[in-house]
């Protein structure tokens, strides 16, 4: 069994740019450069056999290719007890686009939907039960831009567990057309 998601993949200088706001918080797991990057679909366990059918029903996504900002921070839950902190994207409208174009299809394959609803985001850091307030952060970066990137192609990445959190390798990368 696979464990795959489609996401968008970010260049490095952006990347670098986020690894700057890691500042000591209690009870923080923060994310590696190689695990920055916007998930836009998870599908979760997959056999085998299955994912070359998945990567043809994920070709020729009916959305253009675009720009993108990365800029902002914002958390899940309270500031003073986050769930996760993460970077925004502008503007999140062909971000959502591509996550319903996916949905769809993989709907068709019988890949149940994920209940939350989609908030497209870039995720910084994680937290247990134990959680430090990011409310400093939010207060020295919640304007901050990171960063500004053409938006070509989907990736199909699979997550394994690894020493240092998970792992993420390309299995296969979807161009969106060129709107010009």
């Amino acid at each position: 069994m696979h464990r795959l998601f489609f996401g968008l993949d970010l260049p490095a200088d952006i990347k670098q740019r986020l690894l700057g706001v890691n500042a000591p918080i209690y009870g923080a797991k923060w994310q590696s450069l190689e695990q920055l990057h916007i998930t836009l679909l998870f599908l979760g366990k997959v056999e085998p056999d299955r994912i070359s059918t998945l990567c043809d029903a994920a070709r020729d996504l009916p959305v253009e290719a675009f720009e993108l900002d990365v800029s902002g921070l914002g958390c899940f839950g309270q500031a003073r007890s986050p769930r996760n902190l993460w970077a925004g994207v502008q503007p999140p409208d062909p971000v959502a686009a591509l996550h319903w174009a996916l949905r769809s299809r993989m709907a068709g394959l019988g890949f149940a939907p994920e209940r939350r609803s989609f908030r497209p985001h870039v995720t910084l850091a994680r937290f247990k039960k134990q959680r430090g307030s990011v409310e400093g952060l939010l207060d020295d970066h919640g304007e901050s831009v990171f960063g500004h990137f053409a938006v070509s192609d989907v990736v199909l990445f699979e997550s394994n567990q690894g020493r240092g959190g998970s792992v993420y390798t390309v299995i296969e990368r979807f161009p969106l057309p060129d709107p010009h």
